[in-house]
């Protein structure tokens, strides 16, 4: 296929408090260099930690998007050859350094050189994107772009975080999933449920109830409406959760989960607050109520591979709309005032 010279992008201006996504159809595109493939995208998904790098909360590139999904259409020097015209997912890890001890073990999630799509490489919100030819994954036939695109980040997250329950919590113990109708919360029902754990899922309004219920929550807390604490409380022998996976990213939502986990049970910290923000606990009370504390920004790429094989069973099902790849503006600033229930994809453009 013959590649033209520009495309179109999503591109941030002024990054910062005034700073907006806007659509260019000028832009260049970057040839793939060593190792590297290049991907004609079909479709991306758009995560709330996007809203990042339009408002300037950190260092970020141009071009937002961790979650795409398309067809490798040009090889750099090295990339392996069986990689040309395959169906591949772009995830927020671009590259792990391969060395370290953490990448050895497969933590190749938690490589401390890591570089990320959307951080350090051009994201996916573009018609042709630079992707790493040995971190893509293949997508199987049988599962469709648009749905594969949101398991990249928003599934991958969680099954990270599930996986971080453990050894400590066990099938049929309670879980808590903090900001369960969104995104990457309500795909965490549905992996947390297919382990076993009883699912309290916490947020706000009766789409999201009616979503998390769905993806088999055994109970819904509206926090708009109730006293979330005493909610968990009555449906735990007044105990509190098992375990506690934080997916929201505001400041009071972790403030309050901390309070729903009980004595010797396991905080699992995913969503992202602030960089300044510091996490709600004293070390005191960690210690006096033996608690365990991790966190997980992504997934392995084992869990990445299981979890597409759920989707193609059919046991995992993303909650999504696609929409044209101009409403991306638009969808940034929902996600901003936390007004997505479920996962918001882009096609891209032709």
């Amino acid at each position: 296929m013959s590649i033209p010279s520009t495309q179109t992008v999503a591109w941030i201006e002024n990054p910062g408090q005034s700073g907006k996504l806007i659509i260019r159809s000028d832009a260049s595109i970057q040839e793939p260099s060593e190792n590297e493939v290049l991907v004609k995208l079909q479709h991306s998904g758009i995560c709330h930690s996007d809203c990042h790098n339009v408002y300037g909360q950190g260092k970020y590139t141009e071009i937002p998007g961790h979650e795409g999904v398309g067809e490798v259409v040009k090889l750099g020097p090295g990339a392996k050859e069986e990689l040309m015209g395959k169906r591949v997912g772009i995830k927020w890890l671009y590259s792990s350094c391969k060395e370290c001890s953490g990448c050895k073990k497969g933590n190749i999630n938690n490589c401390a050189k890591q570089s990320n799509t959307g951080r350090t490489t051009l994201g996916t919100l573009q018609q042709y994107v630079v992707a790493h030819g040995d971190f893509v994954t293949l997508i199987p036939d049988g599962v469709k772009s648009e749905v594969a695109a949101p398991l990249l980040c928003a599934g991958l997250s969680l099954a990270g975080g599930v996986s971080k329950l453990q050894p400590e919590v066990q099938p049929g113990d309670y879980v808590v999933i903090v900001g369960a109708g969104g995104g990457l919360g309500h795909i965490g029902v549905q992996i947390a449920t297919i382990k076993g754990y009883k699912v309290i899922a916490i947020d706000g309004g009766a789409e999201k109830e009616k979503l998390a219920k769905e993806m088999g929550a055994a109970a819904f807390i509206d926090f708009t409406k109730q006293d979330v604490v005493q909610a968990v409380k009555d449906l735990t022998d007044g105990e509190g959760a098992h375990g506690v996976i934080c997916v929201a990213g505001s400041e009071r939502a972790y403030e309050q989960a901390t309070e729903l986990v009980r004595n010797n049970g396991v905080f699992v910290c995913v969503g992202l607050p602030p960089s300044t923000y510091m996490f709600p606990m004293s070390p005191i009370h960690i210690a006096n109520r033996g608690l365990v504390i991790r966190g997980s920004s992504t997934g392995t790429a084992e869990q990445m591979d299981e979890l597409l094989q759920l989707a193609k069973e059919g046991k995992i099902t993303p909650k999504i709309e696609v929409f044209d790849f101009e409403e991306s503006p638009k969808i940034i600033q929902e996600l901003n005032k936390y007004e997505v229930t479920g996962r918001k994809v882009v096609r891209a453009p032709a």
